[in-house]
């Protein structure tokens, strides 16, 4: 209980309630029930799997993916062991051709030969048109090409990353689904986030009965084509033309279709950042991603820093800095935050929890806040450690 008195701040009044009307804990170690499943709503291909990491891979559809690729190359890769752990194929003009898989580093080269002109171009045929992004994908799946060009525009090399449809990722924040507050989701590229806004979207809908629309930029989330994929349950999905025109879609889904939820995924610029804040100051729940590891790297970046309430300099006078212990010059958060919890996905099965207002201010307080580490343990639960102190960066 000592905790609470020092640090009401950190727990919102709902949970505050909850907790203070609960039994004692003797342990901070909170593991949570297996979650409610909707069979109607996920279709299982003859490639569903357990994974090591503990989540059940629904859907895949390499088989897809791979008939883009030379034929060699294709015939390597449906005999590789690990072929429910590839993560992407390298094409890259004058060079052997690679696959990464999840969990290693560097790659495994599929021959001894090079990649030629006359393949890249095969490829890029069976993919279709890129976007303004040089982004293309596979209708009716989750897979995404990525294209490099030269200076005169040609493709000279792509990178053919799987889509994944996979159940469990969303077990490690379905308690804060709940209480209908906006959540910003930070990591790493590679680290899950796509996949964890694609299942929350499906639950939001599926589960919470919620009226949601993804923003979808390079349909990563639902998936190509103007079908969306089934991963995304009942969720609606509005295609983005041109990644300029992202933050201009947020809006207008927010005008025109009345929804509850409006989920979004890679937030990079300050036109974003500004819908961001409106969505929310209408009352909407968002959920959406940003590119980074630490809460300090949101709070040091002035693009994306008013996702977090934004930073702004105040001078003290002489008293109050000397009660303060301070300079005179101190950083303050300007406003509330646009999304009150904001969680650093390290890596899969490691996530930290932040209630952004508190720990931003203390941040900038040169303080440590207490926060939440999220994992699973060797059963594949996910268990909670509350109140723990914060190890990421100082600001």
């Amino acid at each position: 209980m000592g905790v609470l008195s020092v640090y009401p701040q950190l727990i919102p009044p709902k949970i505050l309630h909850r907790f203070l009307s609960a039994k004692p804990l003797r342990s901070r170690l909170v593991s949570l029930p297996p979650p409610r499943r909707n069979p109607r709503r996920v279709r299982c291909s003859s490639s569903s799997e357990a994974t090591e990491d503990g989540f059940v891979v629904v859907e895949d559809d390499l088989h897809a993916l791979l008939q883009i690729l030379p034929k060699d190359l294709r015939d390597n890769l449906q005999n590789e062991p690990r072929r429910a752990q590839l993560l992407e194929v390298i094409l890259d003009l004058g060079r052997k051709p690679e696959a990464r898989f999840l969990g290693e580093s560097g790659g495994q080269y599929l021959r001894n030969t090079e990649i030629s002109l006359e393949e890249l171009e095969k490829a890029q045929k069976a993919v279709g048109e890129f976007g303004g992004d040089n982004r293309a994908g596979i209708e009716g799946t989750l897979h995404r090409i990525s294209a490099i060009r030269s200076r005169k525009g040609l493709i000279v090399g792509l990178t053919c990353r799987v889509g994944r449809a996979v159940t469990g990722h969303v077990d490690m924040v379905r308690d804060l689904l709940q209480y209908n507050e906006s959540i910003l989701f930070l990591g790493r590229p590679g680290v899950g986030k796509t996949t964890v806004m694609r299942e929350i979207a499906r639950v939001l809908a599926d589960e919470l009965q919620k009226r949601v629309v993804i923003v979808d930029t390079s349909n990563e989330i639902g998936g190509d084509g103007d079908i969306p994929h089934t991963a995304i349950g009942g969720a609606r999905r509005m295609q983005v033309p041109e990644p300029s025109m992202q933050h201009r879609l947020m809006i207008e889904a927010v005008e025109n279709h009345m929804p509850e939820v409006v989920i979004v995924d890679e937030i990079g610029t300050e036109a974003e950042a500004l819908a961001c804040r409106s969505i929310a100051e209408r009352g909407l729940m968002l959920i959406g991603t940003a590119h980074g590891e630490h809460l300090g790297n949101i709070i040091k970046n002035p693009t994306l820093s008013d996702l977090v309430g934004g930073v702004e300099t105040v001078t003290l006078g002489d008293d109050e800095a000397r009660a303060r212990r301070s300079q005179k010059s101190i950083l303050e958060r300007k406003a509330p935050p646009t999304f009150p919890f904001l969680i650093e996905m390290r890596e899969r099965n490691h996530w930290v929890a932040h209630r952004t207002e508190r720990s931003v201010d203390m941040l900038l307080h040169g303080k440590k806040p207490l926060v939440e580490v999220r994992k699973r343990d060797d059963q594949f639960k996910v268990v909670i450690e509350r109140w723990i102190t914060y190890d990421g960066e100082a600001i």
